[in-house]
């Protein structure tokens, strides 16, 4: 009796686990600080997206994301850059920064499973997922910045 309460438990803990150790592994890790205003700062976790393939697998597949964890697409071309939320099914905050790592626009709580073309208002360099609500909650709007080791060495070689 007790094996069979808490089997459905360890599934779901097996399930989040392995969904981690899967993004692990196919991601590095970084920390990502925003600067949300001049008066609020904010540390996120985050897995970095920096080859094609890492870039299109993303966030799919995840049924779960901590609340201060994300993931940082990061492309070598300033562009007009498009998200969708194939196979994600967990809802999003996309964030798109330049490449000095100002936010131009955010958009909020992204329908899960959806095909829909979510887009950068202008050329950026950068995007980042959230869970949804992270950006509402924290104050995280166009102008805020993503503040991240390789954006700082960027400005300093300009």
């Amino acid at each position: 009796m007790i094996a069979r309460l808490f089997m459905p438990l360890w599934l779901v803990v097996a399930a989040v686990t392995h969904a981690d150790d899967e993004l692990d592994a196919a991601f590095d890790r970084d920390v990502l600080i925003i600067e949300a205003n001049e008066f609020a700062c904010y540390r996120f976790d985050i897995y970095l997206a920096v080859k094609f393939d890492q870039q299109r697998r993303g966030l799919m597949h995840v049924r779960e994301l901590p609340a201060t964890t994300g993931m940082l697409f990061v492309y070598q071309d300033s562009d007009i850059h498009s998200m969708w939320m194939k196979n994600t099914y967990i809802p999003l905050d996309i964030a798109f920064a330049r490449s000095d790592g100002t936010i131009v626009n955010i958009v909020q709580h992204t329908e899960p499973l959806s095909l829909r073309s979510i887009r950068s208002i202008e050329p950026v360099s950068y995007v980042l997922e959230l869970n949804a609500g992270v950006t509402d909650r924290l104050a995280i709007k166009a102008g805020s910045r993503l503040l991240w080791g390789p954006i700082f060495d960027q400005q300093a070689a300009n």
